[in-house]
């Protein structure tokens, strides 16, 4: 049976091509965290968008996923290590510092539907739908060039708080620039992909053959492709998905406005919460650096249940605590939470599923199986917020989510037995 080849961090390190898939991360999830922490902002102010127009803008951002991702993961895949689809979104990207100073407001001015429905497609190809072909260009690419995903990886945390940092002076000083910011990005991003050189196995899988695998290099065929929906491990996958990652971000919608509810002054709160998550991102980091050893070590499905099992105690938790150091202090648990994650669920998909069909499996399984998730229980969880209170709405939460994680994982295939000794 073939066995993971485990790449430690220091000899990451040592390999150029590391620093250049690092950078690649770096200045992808800065424009992730641009958009996401300042284009609210923007919508209300600049934009003069309502709360209904507004919402619609991110709810186009989700539905535009939901089919963008099962397009491209196959598309990914048929291209192995070929640059085509990735450069496709980043240029995209390039073109946002314009489209916002002289197309989306135009528009906006014009209609705010037309405008949310107009940006929100657009962004979905840059982020929501586009997110999906970064992920799996980068972690096919630390298959073929030999490093660790998880290390390169924690690039996306660093950029997160340092986009975090820069993005407010730039944006106290002038909101704009924060958009022409993200094409600054996309050029440095074209610069990284460009000195990227294929290597001659980049075809089909694009992946170094391993003994007692299929060959990595044969086309992959139709049935192939139907046959991931014909795996339980496939579908325990998703559930887990949904009740941990989906579970995660519809946790985290509200829990600012709950975490400011326990100040006086709700600026303060959220001023006070923004430097918890400043923490909580550089924590990340760290902990990403052990990470991939750590799962090396126990097992890419174990990994996933903790992450679901320290999800459901920090919102069960959540549900009975009533003082601001302890909410603190479960805030930044969600540091160890995204590692597990992010490592977890692409060692898994390597692990138990056809190399060769990595992209499809993680745009389907994680991407689309996720925006699903979330569509139907934002709207849930909304209306229990307000029906039943955070307290009960928390502990409702819980429940769900230990029933998606525990019913996930009866169904999904155990990696520990491929895992290198």
């Amino acid at each position: 049976m073939a066995q993971e080849q485990s790449t430690s961090l220091l000899s990451s390190l040592k390999r150029g091509i590391f620093w250049n898939f690092g950078g690649l991360y770096f200045f992808y999830f800065a424009v992730w965290q641009l958009i996401f922490t300042f284009l609210p902002y923007w919508l209300k102010g600049d934009a003069g968008m309502d709360t209904t127009a507004s919402g619609l803008v991110f709810s186009i951002m989700s539905f535009g996923a939901l089919i963008l991702q099962p397009i491209f993961g196959p598309i990914q895949d048929r291209l192995g290590l070929k640059k085509g689809l990735f450069i496709f979104v980043v240029c995209c990207i390039l073109f946002l510092g314009p489209l916002f100073q002289w197309v989306f407001l135009p528009i906006i001015g014009a209609n705010q539907i037309l405008g949310a429905i107009v940006m929100g497609a657009y962004l979905s190809l840059c982020l929501n739908g586009g997110v999906g072909v970064i992920e799996a260009y980068n972690e096919r690419s630390s298959r073929a060039y030999n490093f660790e995903y998880g290390h390169a990886r924690l690039f996306g945390s660093l950029a997160g708080a340092t986009a975090s940092f820069v993005g407010g002076i730039m944006w106290a000083k002038n909101t704009g620039s924060i958009f022409w910011a993200m094409t600054f990005c996309a050029a440095v991003l074209l610069v990284l992909i460009s000195i990227v050189k294929l290597p001659e196995d980049h075809m089909a899988g694009a992946v170094k053959a391993e003994e007692g695998d299929n060959a990595d290099n044969e086309p992959i065929s139709r049935e192939e492709w139907v046959s991931i929906f014909k795996n339980r491990s496939f579908w325990g996958f998703c559930l887990l998905i949904i009740g941990s990652a989906t579970m995660y971000d519809v946790f985290d919608q509200q829990f600012p406005n709950y975490f400011a509810s326990f100040f006086s002054d709700a600026t303060a709160g959220a001023t006070f919460f923004s430097r918890v998550v400043s923490v909580q991102i550089l924590l990340e980091a760290i902990c990403m650096l052990f990470m991939p050893a750590l799962i090396n070590k126990i097992g890419a499905k174990t990994g996933l249940l903790i992450y679901g099992g320290i999800l459901f105690v920090r919102v069960l938790g959540c549900a009975f605590i009533n003082t601001i150091p302890m909410l603190v202090f479960w805030r930044l648990l969600a540091a160890l939470e995204m590692p597990f994650m992010l490592v977890s669920v692409m060692k898994y998909i390597t692990r138990v599923f056809d190399k060769r069909l990595s992209a499809t499996v993680y745009m389907y399984g994680f991407g689309t199986a996720k925006q699903i998730g979330l569509t139907i229980f934002s709207l849930v969880m909304g209306n229990m917020y307000t029906q039943l209170g955070f307290h009960h709405a928390y502990l409702l939460l819980a429940v769900l989510i230990a029933v998606f994680v525990i019913g996930g994982s009866l169904l999904m295939r155990n990696d520990s037995k491929q895992v290198e000794a």
